[in-house]
């Protein structure tokens, strides 16, 4: 069950992603695919009430140029393991910015 209360629009491109998130890593960046196809990225913010997701959040809307209400947390949400989905964006698309992610 859709617990956003967003109808869903199936005419639009998306797509899902493990990330592996560091908080506190000093600097907003993704530092590269993992061998298994995980992003691996970093936050300044810390692991505390939400500031780590909400900046992993931004840094992808970001670097896929796509709004911040585009990209969602849909699991890993207290842990440094995340499921990321992004409206808007293709699966190509993502697989030409980071070559070797799993989508």
């Amino acid at each position: 069950m859709d617990t956003d209360n967003r109808p869903h629009d199936y005419t639009r491109a998306s797509v899902r992603f493990a990330v592996h998130l560091m908080p506190r890593g000093g600097a907003d960046r993704v530092d590269g695919v993992s061998e298994e196809g995980v992003l691996q990225a970093r936050v300044s913010a810390p692991a505390v009430g939400g500031a780590a997701n909400t900046a992993l959040v931004r840094l992808l809307a970001e670097e896929l140029d796509v709004s911040r209400s585009s990209v969602r947390l849909v699991a890993g949400a207290t842990g440094r393991h995340k499921l990321i989905m992004v409206d808007d964006v293709t699966p190509q698309r993502v697989v030409q910015r980071w070559p070797g992610i799993k989508v």
